[in-house]
């Protein structure tokens, strides 16, 4: 589980993990098992690099609270063992894609060319609507 060579590694000891009951159709051992996963991860006290926070903390996640704190809930195998596998694998993912650094935009001019296109279908427009006054005999 834990990669301490490669710096935006997820220790073990900063994920908390609690089993509970899964919701929707059980069958017999609906209110006796617990098989679904909920995953708390608190960004702050982690040890991931401070620009990997920082881009996981000004993300539009719903699964992320305004606290900082990630919470997944992983239900959609009777496994706990899979669910927990499954809860540790998004949660990579959203640290993979909060690691990757966006590349910076680059500002472009627009040609004349498209300048001159744009006034014109303005124009032919503008002529269009202008037909559609009142007729007057």
């Amino acid at each position: 589980m834990t990669r301490e060579s490669s710096p935006g590694a997820l220790r073990e000891s900063e994920v908390e993990m609690v089993a509970i009951r899964a919701q929707g159709a059980g069958g017999q051992n609906v209110n006796k098992v617990s098989n679904a996963v909920h995953l708390r991860f608190d960004i702050r006290a982690s040890s991931l690099p401070d620009a990997v926070k920082t881009r996981l903390l000004g993300m539009k996640d719903r699964r992320i609270s305004a606290d900082g704190i990630v919470v997944i809930k992983a239900q959609t195998t009777r496994s706990l063992e899979k669910n927990r596998e499954d809860a540790l694998a998004r949660l990579r993912a959203l640290i993979a894609a909060a690691a990757a650094v966006p590349r910076p935009r680059r500002p472009t001019k627009a040609t004349h060319g498209s300048k001159m296109r744009r006034v014109s279908g303005k124009i032919r427009r503008g002529r269009v609507k202008a037909l559609r006054g009142r007729v007057d005999e």
